[in-house]
């Protein structure tokens, strides 16, 4: 998919002024976009959410914010999605089943991930909504022996040996996508989609499979207990900051691109050794790390080293990652540390 920008900027749609709907908004993404929407003056930020899976505590730092507003609502009832979006300029699709949910409920998952978007795609049509950002993700690549290398927007989808409810999520992302690009064939409905790395930052969550190394490593090195690596630590991993992906929905809105996909992704990428080692020591050390076997969790895996390449998305949208693992890392403990460790 390439990007078709407008050069007279006509799928730029300004935040200042304008309100915004974020689909899935009580949640670690939905809140830090709202935060740096606000922060450019968005005229109101909506967060509609079921609470399925977002939480109070997740926007609990924004809910006196004057432009701020919490509908409750659903993706799967239409009726929700057309009031909600009346009078958008923007709306951030986020809501979505990941792998450990899609793990427990699979056509659940589906439903959300596919009915879902179209749902909000055909309200966002209806109430003429100027541009949708979708948030998509990197399992769109799959995983398993052919995930390795410089993984670009072009890279096929991998599926041997991986866990059935990985491959069913990245497929409804990729689905997620094609009914994007159908709305934008079939109606002119401009999008960006944004293929999120594995999100990590303050007030987070317990749902993502990756995240998971991070947040079991701080609550053992928390109790005292030695921090665990699965298989021999070589596993690679990358993730992107949370500021950093609020920026990246930001500048998606704001951009002229159009009918594009583009990864989101941090720095640089890291083994799981060498996450779990940095983790152990910004949360103030501990015992070396113990090597395990399964636990009988979903735990993602790729056939190799990767880089999950983010150069397209300069071009596009004009987006580069800024904060190092080090320092995101040093951001999200600083937090839970001050939070008691309630996460999201």
């Amino acid at each position: 998919m390439s990007a078709s920008v407008s050069s007279s900027g006509s799928a730029a749609v300004s935040i200042s002024g304008n309100r915004f709907v974020i689909v899935g908004g009580a949640s670690l993404v939905g809140s830090a976009t709202a935060a740096e929407l606000l922060d450019h003056g968005a005229s109101e930020v909506v967060l509609f959410d079921n609470f399925a899976f977002g939480s109070e505590a997740a926007i609990a730092h924004l809910k006196d914010h004057p432009r701020l507003k919490l509908v409750r609502g659903d993706v799967m009832r239409m009726a929700d999605l057309l009031r909600v979006t009346e009078g958008a300029a923007g709306v951030l699709q986020l809501a979505a089943y990941m792998t450990l949910s899609m793990d427990r409920d699979p056509w659940g998952g589906l439903d959300v991930n596919i009915r879902g978007v179209q749902n909000a795609l055909e309200a966002c049509r209806a109430n003429k909504v100027a541009k949708v950002v979708f948030a998509s993700s990197n399992a769109t690549y799959g995983y398993g022996p052919g995930v390795s290398g410089e993984l670009v927007e072009s890279t096929p989808f991998h599926s041997v040996g991986a866990p059935p409810a990985a491959i069913l999520y990245g497929a409804s992302k990729i689905i997620g996508e094609q009914l994007c690009r159908d709305a934008y064939r079939k109606w002119g409905q401009d999008y960006v989609v944004l293929r999120y790395s594995t999100v990590y930052g303050e007030r987070q969550h317990y749902r993502a499979a990756n995240a998971l190394y991070i947040i079991e490593t701080i609550d053992r090195v928390k109790r005292g207990e030695a921090p665990q690596v699965f298989g021999d630590g070589s596993e690679t991993k990358h993730f992107v900051y949370v500021g950093d992906l609020a920026r990246a929905n930001r500048m998606a809105f704001e951009s002229a691109a159009t009918d594009v996909a583009v990864n989101t992704s941090g720095p640089a990428p890291v083994t799981t050794l060498q996450l779990v080692e940095l983790v152990t020591e910004l949360a103030g050390g501990g015992a070396k790390p113990e090597f395990v076997g399964s636990d009988g969790k979903v735990r993602l895996t790729s056939g190799g080293a990767f880089r999950i390449a983010h150069e397209a998305a300069k071009d596009a949208i004009g987006w580069a990652p800024e904060v190092d693992m080090r320092e995101g890392l040093r951001r999200l403990i600083e937090w839970r540390d001050g939070n008691e460790g309630k996460g999201a």
